[in-house]
């Protein structure tokens, strides 16, 4: 019996040196940082987003936007017979545009893109280096509310005539204000 308690007692001894080692000061409760804990933790720039081991953050224009209906510019809609689009803009600065007009033809517009916060409210500088189904570049101003997107965007070359609108002079500036706001789309976010 002596043996057996003096077993239980180098037992108990033992789990206990084992307990004390694992629980040292060094050690914290908090969670491995991960790009899907909902958290800015790690070396992050925002939540899930950005540092060494997440996707970029989006800022500004990312993301995927759709406009439709009253939501197409008017001068779109005159020109083109557009009756929506999706657009796509990265975070690695390209894009993918999906324009319908009313018979349901799909034109799909590719290229890439810079954008800049231009210091005039909220809103951003964009230019638009499209790649295909022609080669040519547009400028423009753009600004997010929530889910919503206002942008206003004119080819500069090839050289059409046009000039861009800029962010001191509003949306409604393209080409002196001439066009007014038909030139202005408006995009809801999708994702």
């Amino acid at each position: 019996m002596k043996k057996l308690k003096m077993l239980l007692f180098l037992l108990a001894m033992t789990g206990m040196a084992v307990t004390w080692q694992s629980c040292s000061d060094d050690d914290s409760n908090e969670p491995t940082p991960t790009c899907e804990d909902g958290i800015q933790n790690g070396d992050e720039e925002g939540v899930d987003c950005g540092g060494t081991d997440c996707p970029a953050c989006e800022v500004g224009i990312h993301g995927k936007w759709q406009s439709s209906g009253d939501n197409v510019a008017p001068l779109l809609v005159t020109l083109f017979a557009t009756d929506s689009i999706y657009a796509e803009f990265r975070t690695d600065n390209t894009y993918l545009v999906e324009q319908y007009d009313t018979s349901g033809a799909k034109l799909v517009l590719e290229g890439t893109f810079t954008q800049a916060e231009s210091g005039t409210g909220d809103i951003w500088d964009i230019t638009v280096e499209q790649s295909s189904p022609a080669v040519l570049t547009s400028i423009g101003i753009f600004e997010v509310d929530g889910t919503t997107m206002q942008y206003e965007i004119v080819q500069t070359a090839p050289d059409i005539g046009a000039t861009p609108p800029t962010a001191a002079e509003g949306f409604g500036s393209s080409s002196g204000g001439i066009l007014g706001t038909t030139n202005v789309q408006t995009y809801e976010k999708i994702e």
